[in-house]
């Protein structure tokens, strides 16, 4: 913490020294990435707080975190003794970080932050927020690099190319597709900054950031033409080769900022949700900026057939490996010594064996009794909890594989629970079930839907203070917009599209009661049509999840008759489609943690 502190006074001195009153210091890179690589990790440097959301601002004489329901429980921990007050989004007591900032701001003064870490429309937010104040805004220098002296480098790994057998659909036919979409808003340009878009438009995979396969690049799209910021040294004969044919020009990564100042376009089109400012910033006057949605979001969420049935086959492996790990977890508790990293570590083994596996899709959350009660806890080494043969042990993990990205919770009952333990787990499960049945009409969004599965907690005044669900990518963000499933809208997650055919999300209700436990259970689901008739087009769900809901955790008498008949079917599913995968050592342990209740 002494550490933390003494960062925090060399921040306030370069402050001072440009009459800087507040700094901001946000959990992004120069694209808006919501996992970011070891170079942009600057919030948490400065912070001593790792989780992957959440806004620092430094003040002269005070400093404040703000992060969502998902973190306050390691936020606090992490934040003791810093002398970095935590704010709670959401909550309120907690003051919007705008007026924080504007509360702290003298007449005449700087607010100061790095240009390429902010979005658009944030900073012009801020700007018009202290107008009445005549502040300036002093975004050209990164001022915690210049104090990171061992600041890890930008990454150089290689990419590659995306064979179109997996995702469906050739880079030329999705440029072409936003180039007819631009000629029908009359736009000259479409600049393009979020590397999942990127990944999509020109099916790029790399590895620039860990668990998520996308290289850092920029993309502006014109009408004959299109022009990739990139470093060179990361592509290949058959990415030079692609992008030769397509048309799409190299610059090196950095020339973004020169090549906007003169770029020949009037009219523009990018999101200034996600386009940094100091792009924008630097545009000419004379540009017409069209502020709207990528329309790739929508594009890539909507996924192909192609791309569906490979997902299918990369939810068969990893329900593989989490039952093979399952089985070892579940027969070797008590009996050899497993803590929560060396319970990941064995999952993410059970996952490299599988065909085509190409990295885990985020950092595994494995997390024993209390420590799950932290949504987003992650394990060290030197600071994990040894598991015993009782209680919960609740893992988050995925996967990414040429076929596909997955996402999957569980939480295993490794020995004697409560009562509460018993109700709460089937509760979570109910949740899942009830949403995965539902029926709907065309139009619904999971605003419309989400209580399904809140219903069985909120009938006994428990919540979860997240979403239920997300959108999941294809070989790319294992949260992805703009579906997902949430009882009300929160400005900060642009995730309530009407759910459309082909959109795959998640279902993840949970218990999570601080010093305790928590639980969780996560299946993905593809969004597919149903009946048609005189009441307009039903909407219904595919599961593609495959691993064992632990039977120990349920209470069957608390299930409906719907609910019973939903979960044997469903373990009937698992164990028919993973069997074949499976020793016969584990195929029969499976036939038990399957069976028709």
């Amino acid at each position: 913490m002494i550490q933390i502190k003494e960062r925090l006074q060399a921040l306030r001195n370069e402050m001072e020294q440009r009459n800087i009153d507040v700094y901001i210091i946000p959990t992004s890179d120069f694209h808006e990435t919501e996992y970011v690589g070891e170079h942009f990790k600057a919030r948490a440097w400065m912070s001593n707080f790792s989780g992957s959301a959440g806004t620092l601002v430094v003040c002269k004489d005070c400093a404040g975190l703000w992060t969502d329901g998902r973190y306050f429980i390691q936020a606090a921990k992490q934040l003791e003794g810093t002398g970095i007050e935590l704010m709670k989004m959401g909550e309120e007591a907690t003051p919007p970080m705008a007026q924080y900032i504007y509360d702290h701001m003298s007449e005449g003064h700087a607010l100061g932050f790095d240009g390429r870490v902010i979005n658009t429309k944030l900073a012009e937010a801020l700007k018009q927020k202290l107008n009445d104040k005549h502040a300036t805004l002093k975004c050209d220098e990164d001022l915690v690099g210049i104090i990171w002296t061992d600041r890890p480098p930008l990454p150089l790994e290689p990419a590659f190319l995306l064979d179109i057998k997996y995702c469906g659909k050739s880079s030329a036919d999705k440029l072409n597709q936003a180039r007819t979409w631009m000629k029908e808003h009359k736009l000259d340009a479409h600049i393009v900054t979020t590397l999942d878009d990127i990944a999509w438009y020109l099916n790029i995979r790399g590895n620039d950031i860990a668990c998520y396969p996308v290289v850092l690049a920029y993309l502006i799209i014109e009408a004959d033409q299109a022009h990739l910021f990139i470093e060179e040294a990361k592509l290949n004969d058959a990415l030079k080769q692609q992008f030769t044919q397509d048309n799409v020009v190299l610059h090196p990564y950095d020339a973004v900022y020169e090549y906007v100042k003169t770029i020949p376009a009037k009219h523009i089109s990018l999101d200034k949700g996600c386009v940094n400012y100091r792009i924008t910033a630097s545009l000419p006057e004379e540009c017409e900026v069209h502020n709207q949605k990528n329309p790739s979001q929508l594009w890539k969420a909507i996924k192909n057939e192609t791309e569906l049935a490979n997902n299918r086959i990369a939810h068969i492996k990893d329900g593989v490996a989490v039952t093979n790990f399952m089985y070892w977890l579940k027969n070797n508790i008590g009996k050899i010594s497993i803590d929560e990293v060396s319970a990941s570590d064995y999952l993410e083994e059970c996952r490299k064996q599988q065909d085509n596996f190409i990295e885990i899709s985020f950092d595994t959350i494995a997390a024993y009794n209390e420590n799950a009660a932290m949504m987003h806890y992650h394990a060290t080494k030197e600071n994990c909890a040894e598991c015993k043969a009782s209680g919960f042990l609740l893992v988050d993990s995925g996967g990414q594989y040429f076929e596909g990205t997955t996402d999957i919770t569980r939480t295993f009952v490794l020995g004697d629970i409560s009562d509460d333990m018993r109700r709460h787990f089937t509760n979570v499960a109910r949740g899942m079930m009830n949403l995965s049945r539902a029926k709907f009409l065309y139009g619904c969004n999971g605003i419309n839907l989400d209580i399904l599965a809140r219903q069985p907690l909120w009938s006994e005044d428990i919540d979860y203070k997240c979403g239920t669900g997300h959108g999941v990518g294809f070989v790319l963000n294992v949260h992805e917009g703009p579906n997902g499933f949430r009882w009300k809208r929160v400005p900060e997650r642009d995730d309530f599209e009407i759910l459309q055919e082909g959109m795959v999300t998640t279902i993840e209700p949970g218990v999570y009661l601080e010093g305790k436990y928590g639980i969780r259970t996560e299946n993905e689901l593809i969004c597919r049509k149903g009946v048609k008739n005189e009441y307009g087009q039903f909407m219904e769900f595919e599961t593609i999840t495959f691993a064992p809901i632990d039977l120990d955790g349920i209470d069957v008498t608390l299930l409906s008759g719907e609910e019973k008949a939903w979960l044997n079917a469903y373990h009937k599913e698992v164990y028919e489609k993973l069997s074949p995968y499976l020793c016969d050592e584990v195929k029969a342990w499976l036939k038990i943690y399957t069976r028709a209740i």
